[in-house]
Formats: structure tokens, sequence, C-alpha cells
């Protein structure tokens, strides 16, 4: 079988071949005989019943700094495609919700991975709030004293953007911590969006663990470990990756989630767990198959085709 694959990604120059699931990805399916396109999300477009994008026909190579090969500049209608990948970074912002409406068009004779009205519908912040029994206690607010509450009957919290990714714009607000207001302020000052506060879980110097689940079905985990000095334990701000063993309790956590990952077209999932807690559920671009590659042999990707394959 042989399929026409449009991934639309950030730009693939400055990635590191070595971390980046979605040049995984790619490499998976051009070793699979599937035909590549790629393109930025400024490059979608919705043009008299069409939704299209300009980009290139797209081969990778594992070599850094070698890693890729364009064809010919080219308009495709992505109807034409069988599979088109949303794979490019948040901030969770309106453009990146106008490429979900926009592949809505397209899905799902063309099949888009994940499914862009449930990425839309239950980004990785809010789809946790389904499973209140799995997380640490939890408040999503934009109002001031109402954070403070929250603070004053839990302690040590963790403070972060809604809609952010990378461990961008992450706090640890002690209980006297005298911060609080200013933060607001900062984060009030930037958008309208409400904040989302968490108990802080002193189990996060141990590692914050990414669970990889394909097809609502978790297949491996890595552990990631905060730089010295550091709460937040993500990889783009020096968190360190390890080899680390499912637990029970992240397999009941799975087989909680799952069922709905699965009917809800989420095929390539990466849950965090700190200690016994669910903390987030990442569906929009979620990372760490080449680590758990490294550490365990399990070829994710692979796994990830042969799903979308059975659905093709």
């Amino acid at each position: 079988m042989s399929l026409k694959i449009a991934f639309q990604m950030d730009p693939i120059g400055p990635i590191d071949i070595n971390a980046d699931s979605t040049f995984r990805i790619a490499e998976e399916a051009q070793a699979r005989g599937h035909e590549l396109f790629y393109y930025t999300p400024d490059m979608i477009a919705y043009r008299e019943g069409k939704v299209t994008a300009r980009g290139w026909p797209l081969k990778v190579k594992r070599v850094q700094g070698d890693h890729f090969e364009l064809g010919t500049h080219q308009e495709v209608d992505l109807a034409s495609q069988d599979v088109v990948w949303l794979r490019q970074d948040p901030p969770f912002d309106m453009g990146y919700i106008t490429t979900t409406h926009l592949l809505d068009m397209v899905h799902p004779d063309t099949l888009v991975v994940n499914d862009p009205f449930w990425v839309r519908n239950h980004p990785e912040k809010l789809l946790v709030l389904n499973f209140p029994d799995l997380t640490p206690p939890t408040m999503i607010a934009r109002d001031l004293e109402t954070l403070k509450d929250f603070r004053a009957a839990h302690g040590d919290v963790i403070l972060k953007p809604l809609y952010g990714n990378g461990g961008a714009g992450v706090f640890k607000l002690k209980e006297n911590d005298s911060n609080l207001a200013s933060l607001h302020e900062m984060f009030s000052g930037i958008n309208r969006e409400p904040l989302i506060m968490q108990k802080f879980l002193p189990d996060v110097t141990k590692g914050d663990k990414r669970v990889i689940l394909v097809n609502g079905e978790p297949v491996g985990a890595i552990n990631r470990v905060p730089a010295a000095g550091e709460t937040r334990s993500n990889m783009h701000v020096g968190g360190k990756p390890e080899k680390v063993a499912m637990t029970a309790r992240d397999r009941e956590i799975c087989a909680a989630i799952g069922p709905l990952l699965r009917e809800k077209g989420q095929i390539f999932v990466g849950i965090d767990v700190i200690g016994d807690w669910l903390t987030e559920i990442n569906v929009t671009s979620p990372t760490g198959i080449q680590e758990l590659e490294r550490f365990e042999g399990i070829n994710v990707a692979e796994m990830i085709w042969e799903a979308i394959e059975a659905k093709r």
C-alpha cells in the first residue's frame, strides 16, 4: 500500500532529527513506500470549496544538517491526499484552531491525524478535566481571588498558561509566595485566557513520565527528569529523558482514558504522569517516540503507521 501523506508542521530545517517525533514518523512512512508532502501551517488555505496547501514533495534522511530534500514548490488539494498529519507545535491559539477548522473540511475522506475536531475540542490541559479522579487538584480560572483561594487550600502550586507548551511560562508558587498577583497581571496583559493552577506534586523531582499511547493503547514510557534547580521537566527546557518502566497505576490511567482517545480519533497521544497523577493528555503534537525507541527498542512510528494503514 502506497499512500500520499501530507505533513502540516513547523519548519523542518531547524529540527533535531534525533528527537523530533514528526521526523521519525516521516522517516517510517518513507520506508514503507509512502509519498511525502510538507507544508507549514501558514500555507494552508480555503479557496472556492477546496482546502489547499502550498509546499513541497519531501524526502528525509538521517543526516543532521542535511536531513531533507524538497521537490518543486507546488499547491496541492488536500482532498487528494490519503493522510494529513496535524503536527505543528502549540501555542494553541486562533491560528492553530483555524487550521483545525479547515482540515475538518477534508476529514475523514482524507484521514487527518489526530482528528482535528477533537484536537480542537480536547486540548491537553482541558481533556484531563474529564478525569478528576486521576488528576491532582486542578483549577482553571482568570479571577485572581479565585486563584488565591485555591492556593490557600492546597499550599504550593504550579501556575501555567492554559494553552502553552514546552514548559514555557510555568511557575511554581510556594504557599507564601508574594508573586501571584504580579504573575496574574503579566498573564492578563498578554491575553484574555484563563490560567491553570494545580497542586504541586513533590514527586516531580523524580521525573515527569511521558506515556505514549497508539490508538488508545499504551506502548511504553520514558521519564523526564528536571535539570538541577528546575521544577519543569520538559525536554525543551533541559529535562533529561531516562528509561523507565510503566507501573500498574500508569496502566490504570491508560485503561480509563484509552477508550475515549480511540473513539475520538486520537491515534498518537502522549500523557504526562507525575507520581500517581495524570497532569496532561497531549493530543496536539506529542513527542517522545525516538527516546522510547532508543531505550526500549519499541518502534512506535511503525505502530502508528500500522494503525493508520488499517484505517485506510
